[in-house]
């Protein structure tokens, strides 16, 4: 873990510096944050799952994706981001990233995925191809790197509500007296970042109390806590209106008071797509654990 606090900085000077250069909608949690998630997941999972993730990581060449690595946990849970640079093979993935739905609508699971286009319909998706050992294991690897993705992006708020604003990246935002970034990017980058940095660490065994209080549900539920968190904490309290409806500023400045309370809400959701993801790990690999497909 100290290795990865060190170098924070410069990764996410130079994921900003690639962000300038995607699709701004398909943006995910930044570099640090996501392989954070994948260490928890590691740190929590069964020994036996551990060992069967490494040998199912070694058929990733067969994947041809050379200049995105694929051979750790932590290389998959960014491995999808990676892909942008090849729109022309993979940009039917870019809207797997994300679920965005009216903060002033009621939340609906099934809403913006007409084919399974959208991020809580490809976590179940991944995890039931995963959990298939009949499949060659190139494509398993495959499910495996989009699952552990996906189950970060969709811990992230604005992945999942947003008014009228692509998620906050049309709103104008600076970080304290950081300049020049949009709302999004704030909750993808800096904002998770120092959420889990420093002290106490956040990689680590957790006890069984401890993910019975953060862990469980199913993708359609996250979704619904990232929505509620857009909807009753990050717009409020960002442009201060509740229930936030018609115009609110295209820009703002995060004070240094809003982003102290924020910064609990962020390591919350880090916290939870790591202990999460860990279980839908361990299920994917049990045995005959093949998920039933969800009823129409």
């Amino acid at each position: 873990m100290g290795h990865r606090t060190i170098r924070n900085g410069w990764l996410s000077a130079l994921a900003a510096l690639g962000a300038l250069l995607l699709p701004a909608q398909a943006q995910a949690w930044g570099f640090y944050a996501h392989t954070v998630t994948a260490d928890i997941a590691l740190e929590n999972v069964r020994p036996d799952t551990r060992v069967k993730i490494a040998r199912l990581l070694r058929a990733s060449p067969l994947l041809g994706t050379p200049e995105c690595e694929l051979a750790t946990l932590q290389d998959a849970s960014v491995w999808p981001d990676c892909l942008r640079g090849q729109y022309w093979r993979w940009g039917h993935t870019f809207a797997w990233h994300y679920q965005t739905e009216p903060i002033t609508e009621e939340y609906d699971a099934r809403k913006n995925c007409s084919g399974l286009n959208c991020v809580s319909a490809q976590i179940e998706r991944n995890q039931r191809i995963l959990a298939d050992e009949s499949l060659p294991d190139n494509v398993r690897a495959e499910a495996l790197a989009f699952l552990v993705h996906f189950i970060g992006d969709i811990h992230m708020p604005l992945h999942s509500g947003d008014l009228d604003d692509r998620g906050g990246n049309d709103r104008k935002a600076d970080y304290g007296i950081v300049p020049g970034l949009n709302l999004h990017w704030v909750w993808d980058g800096p904002l998770a970042e120092r959420a889990i940095s420093g002290d106490p660490p956040v990689v680590r065994r957790y006890s069984a109390v401890e993910r019975g209080e953060l862990a469980g549900g199913n993708a359609a539920d996250w979704g619904r806590e990232s929505w509620q968190i857009a909807r009753d904490f990050v717009y409020p309290e960002t442009f201060g209106c509740a229930p936030c409806e018609g115009d609110v500023p295209n820009e703002v400045v995060l004070s240094q008071e809003l982003i102290e309370r924020s910064l609990p809400i962020a390591r919350r959701r880090v916290l939870q797509a790591g202990l999460r993801m860990a279980e839908y790990l361990d299920r994917a690999f049990e045995p005959g654990a093949l998920p039933e497909p969800e009823a129409d």
